[in-house]
């Protein structure tokens, strides 16, 4: 499903010369977002058509139930607009991964549906990518709107993902950012069916720079992303990017054996030195069921990744394509520019 990318014939708007203003792909990833859709459009498109010499918008329907198919059967008609239908849900990192594969951009614009995501930032976007950064990402000033234990635990992910891994994952940049051509022809080779995005992001590297904003507040719905969701998002970013819970049983295993030693020569030295024989039927007790809980722990944390193993070698597709509607900049760029 990847394409072939010629990286370097997309990206001559800011080599050189005069700037030309560049071709540019927006993402937009949605799941039941029909009525925030017709409030971002009519937005996105003004901005697009003053700061790009043609553009695109694809809205990747990850499985919406609501009137989002209708809603966007009307704005595929039109020029620049593309929508990609997945045939069920198959979760946001794959509706991403769906619309990079799609964009044919010069520069590639990810940003949610849930208007959270302001679409007045992507001026300032392009002009740091014609600077010469290759990602600029959108940083959170703060998380004061998420609850504690939301901001303990995002906190507490990160540190995990960057203990003893040299990539640099930045804990308040999400999904909002631009990315140049060369950066997603990187990103729609990787072959994992497993994709956290903000891990792969960083993996790929390139030249990033950060601009901050504050998230205004949804203009309609209210976040499906509850703690399973998160639960979920952190141990697929821990399974994908980390070894450190296997190295961390490892040390408590090594830690239990050592006490075990510990307790033993200690109960046998008793022995020869007072003649006590203490009783063992509760110490033998407390042990088992304390290393039975170590064990099934250490049991679920290699099934985690076994899990992972298991997912990728059936290399199954990321998702399904159900209807494909609109143009966007295929038809638009000439044939020596096609990807």
């Amino acid at each position: 499903m990847n394409k072939s990318v010629n990286p370097t014939a997309l990206s001559g708007a800011r080599a050189g010369g005069e700037y030309e203003l560049p071709t540019v792909s927006c993402i937009v990833p949605a799941l039941n977002e029909c009525a925030n859709l017709q409030v971002l459009l009519p937005s996105l498109e003004a901005i697009l058509k003053s700061h790009s010499s043609d553009w695109e918008i694809i809205v990747v329907d990850d499985g919406s139930t609501d009137a989002t198919a209708d809603l966007m059967a009307s704005w595929a008609a039109r020029h620049g607009f593309r929508y990609l239908q997945l045939s069920r849900n198959f979760g946001k990192e794959a509706a991403l991964s769906a619309g990079l594969e799609a964009a044919d951009g010069q520069v590639v614009i990810c940003l949610d549906a849930d208007l959270q995501h302001p679409p007045a930032l992507i001026p300032q976007m392009l002009e740091r990518w014609r600077a010469g950064a290759d990602v600029v990402c959108a940083v959170r000033v703060n998380r004061d709107d998420e609850s504690r234990v939301k901001r303990y635990g995002a906190s507490l992910l990160y540190a995990i993902l960057g203990s003893g891994n040299r990539l640099q994952i930045l804990p308040d940049a999400g999904d909002f950012r631009l990315m140049d051509r060369k950066v997603v022809a990187a990103l729609i080779q990787l072959p994992e069916r497993t994709r956290f995005m903000k891990g792969l992001y960083a993996w790929v590297g390139f030249r990033t720079e950060t601009i901050e904003y504050l998230p205004p507040e949804r203009l309609h719905g209210a976040s499906r992303f509850d703690f399973i969701a998160l639960v979920q998002f952190a141990v697929d970013g821990i399974t994908a990017f980390s070894t450190w819970p296997l190295r961390l049983l490892s040390f408590i295993g090594f830690i239990v054996a050592l006490l075990a030693f510990a307790y033993g020569a200690y109960l046998v030295v008793e022995y020869m030195l007072i003649g006590n024989q203490v009783s063992g039927w509760t110490t033998i007790v407390t042990t088992m069921l304390f290393l039975s809980g170590v064990h099934l722990l250490g049991l679920g944390v290699i099934g985690a990744y076994l899990s992972r193993v298991f997912d990728e070698v059936k290399q199954r597709p990321l998702y399904v394509l159900k209807n494909d509607v609109g143009t966007g900049l295929k038809k638009a760029l000439p044939d020596s520019e096609q990807p």
